[in-house]
């Protein structure tokens, strides 16, 4: 579907400024018909390719016991790949898939990275609905975004909203950073982990991941982009994906026109070290909160989504030069990354 639903939705509503009012239909009432429409359709698109993912074995108990865990997953091919959350499945013993049409299916664990909270799973299924993916690097703040899955075991459910902002860091339930996140404001609640964040194009541009309980309206989804897809392959093929370490907890920022003129590239952003981990590569090398990374070997670093671009597998275990601007004043440091853990 090449044409955006919303804006063939409100074409079509006679909702424009010359569109005709229908007898006495409050102000505003097409483009609200229009937006639920476009939801509508979205979701009716997507949903048949959503699943719940229940889990057994977090818990020393038999399987006929009810599961220990529930969460959400997508179909990205109708052999029966699906891909869910790293947490969803972490440490089970069992996985059991529900699909859109009430079939069950067991599911085998092809891999699982815990950087990126994300696992790769298999079905013994065929001919399945997919979901086509989209890209969350040409997102914007304020898109609209439709998140599904299976809250407290409500399966296929629906919920609207708003990119509210790009490029944050988080915690994972297990502790480690993950880096580049999606916050929105589509309710996310327990059992969403895993399942779709979708644009009005019907394209999946995010896994749901997480919610603030004490914020409402604060969720989280682990971006789909270039690097995530390398992650996906990687897990079905070998089941982990080797990454590049640095340590860092980041946030994409302007740079200041003093910065700037003090690097010897154009450049209007970079990577601002929000934190960094204790005696990992970016501490030992002398890497300080506030720090903003602008380059990497000469490779330009505009984003997170540009800094997990280039911590690719062949840089593990070697030195490279980090490019930065510290205080108004550009530095080089040369760092030796790590590996991320695999589990």
């Amino acid at each position: 579907m090449s044409t955006d639903i919303l804006a063939r939705a409100l074409a079509s509503s006679g909702g424009g400024k010359h569109g005709s009012r229908r007898g006495s239909e409050p102000e505003g009432a097409p483009f609200l018909d229009a937006y639920s429409q476009a939801v509508i359709e979205v979701a009716e698109q997507v949903r048949p390719a959503v699943v719940n993912v229940s889990v057994w074995g977090r818990r020393h108990s038999p399987w006929e016991d009810p599961p220990s865990g529930n969460g959400s997953g997508i179909v990205i091919a109708p052999d029966g790949l699906v891909v869910t959350n790293y947490h969803v499945v972490e440490g089970t013993r069992k996985v059991e898939l529900t699909f859109a049409d009430g079939e069950e299916a067991e599911a085998e664990v092809l891999g699982l990275d815990a950087a990126s909270d994300l696992a790769a799973l298999r079905a013994n299924a065929a001919d399945l609905p997919a979901v086509e993916f989209g890209d969350a690097d040409e997102l914007r703040v304020g898109q609209l975004v439709l998140a599904i899955g299976s809250p407290y075991g409500f399966h296929s459910t629906v919920t609207a909203g708003v990119v509210s902002a790009l490029g944050r860091s988080m915690r994972s339930a297990a502790g480690r950073l993950i880096d580049n996140v999606i916050q929105t404001d589509a309710a996310i609640n327990p059992g969403n982990s895993g399942g779709p964040l979708v644009t009005s194009h019907a394209r999946v541009v995010g896994l749901n991941t997480a919610a603030i309980g004490r914020g409402a309206g604060i969720g989280f989804a682990i971006p789909v982009n270039e690097t995530t897809r390398r992650v996906i392959s990687a897990l079905i093929t070998h089941g982990i994906y080797r990454r590049a370490y640095l340590g860092i907890a980041g946030r994409e920022r302007p740079l200041y026109a003093r910065e700037a003129r003090r690097l010897t590239r154009e450049q209007a952003s970079g990577v601002e070290v929000a934190e960094v981990e204790s005696a990992g590569p970016a501490q030992v090398a002398g890497i300080r909160a506030g720090d903003v990374i602008v380059a990497m070997d000469g490779e330009p670093v505009t984003g997170m989504a540009a800094l997990q671009k280039v911590l690719s597998p062949e840089r593990i275990d070697k030195f490279v030069e980090l490019e930065l601007v510290r205080r108004d004043q550009r530095q080089e440091l040369t760092v030796r990354l790590g590996e991320w853990p695999t589990r």
